[in-house]
């Protein structure tokens, strides 16, 4: 039997290589893409807007997602990992705003989840995330209704 086909196929492990968009992309995107996306991406459907605070700084930071409605709040998907600065600082802060389809939200409680079988998220989206290796999302439970 070789090394390989010992490796399991699922299970805890099966998730753990990072998602391909790598650090670069993310930089990249911080500097470039983000700063044209933010404007549509409370509009377009699948798309939202996270305003978040900084850890440090305290700094008001919005930020362009992937997000999907769940039964009582959205998910995220973590396109660039747990790492990513705007979910440290929801982690940190415990609470951030979402502008999604024109409306704004109030999140809180937030949670990491691995989820392989990409609940919650549209079948093109699944495929999309499925390809860039995505199965981590954060999950917050809305505060109140969107004005």
């Amino acid at each position: 039997m070789s090394a390989h086909s010992a490796t399991p196929r699922s299970g805890p492990r099966a998730g753990s290589r990072p998602p391909r968009l790598g650090r670069r992309t993310a930089r990249f995107n911080r500097a470039v893409t983000n700063k044209v996306s933010v404007h549509l991406a409370g509009w377009v459907p699948g798309l939202g807007v996270v305003v978040h605070v900084g850890r440090r700084t305290r700094t008001v930071y919005r930020t362009p997602v992937n997000v999907f409605a769940t039964k009582d709040g959205f998910r995220f998907a973590l396109t660039y990992g747990r790492d990513a600065d705007w979910v440290r600082n929801a982690l940190d802060h415990g609470a951030v705003r979402l502008v999604h389809r024109g409306r704004e939200y109030e999140l809180t409680d937030p949670e990491i989840v691995h989820d392989e079988h990409r609940q919650h998220v549209s079948f093109v989206a699944r495929c999309f995330l499925r390809l860039l290796r995505v199965a981590d999302f954060i999950d917050f439970t809305r505060a109140g209704e969107g004005r």
